[in-house]
């Protein structure tokens, strides 16, 4: 069996009979018992595989989950609409860097949900998206961030650029607080 150094997406894991420690009871356990986290672990310690796990199992993709722990405890396997984005992509040297990212994920995700009216900022947008997505589908929103802080990582000697990301991110995650009835 191989094992999965470098692999950060699940399905790939799965595809390709990469060996893989069943987590899955937790991931039961977390997205059960409650709707809001915050993972903090160190570099290359899994947390994308981690995302992206929760992600194949909220989309109600029982089949990859053969064998697993979750696969006796999750009875209803709702396919949720979900909105995950990673902040990795990005170039984050140009005051638009930021900006265009987001910009990039909102286009994504409004082809599937639509667009509003007056919905200029990517806070806006955001905020359209989520309530369309919930309107649409009737089922609560998942919203998975990945690497949440690389604008501002790769600003630490860019005070005035990190300012501007700061106020950016503020602006965009804010949403998640107001529209916390459809996520």
């Amino acid at each position: 069996m191989k094992f999965p150094v470098g692999v950060q997406d699940f399905e790939a894991l799965k595809r390709d009979n990469f060996a893989y420690v069943d987590k899955t009871a937790l991931v039961y356990q977390l997205v059960n018992s409650g709707n809001c986290y915050f993972l903090s672990r160190p570099r290359r310690f899994g947390k994308s595989l981690l995302l992206t796990t929760i992600k194949a199992y909220l989309e109600g993709k029982k089949d990859l989950f053969k064998g697993f722990a979750i696969e006796s405890l999750e009875k209803d396997w709702t396919s949720y609409p979900i909105l995950h984005i990673d902040l990795n992509t990005g170039l984050y040297n140009e005051p638009e860097g930021l900006n265009a990212v987001l910009k990039n994920k909102l286009a994504e995700w409004e082809e599937l949900y639509g667009t509003g009216k007056d919905e200029e900022t990517p806070a806006l947008r955001f905020k359209g998206v989520i309530q369309r997505a919930y309107k649409k589908t009737g089922l609560p929103i998942v919203i998975l961030v990945d690497e949440y802080d690389k604008p501002l990582l790769y600003t630490l000697d860019n005070p005035e650029l990190q300012d501007l990301y700061r106020m950016q991110l503020k602006s965009f995650y804010s949403v998640l607080k107001t529209m916390d009835g459809c996520i």
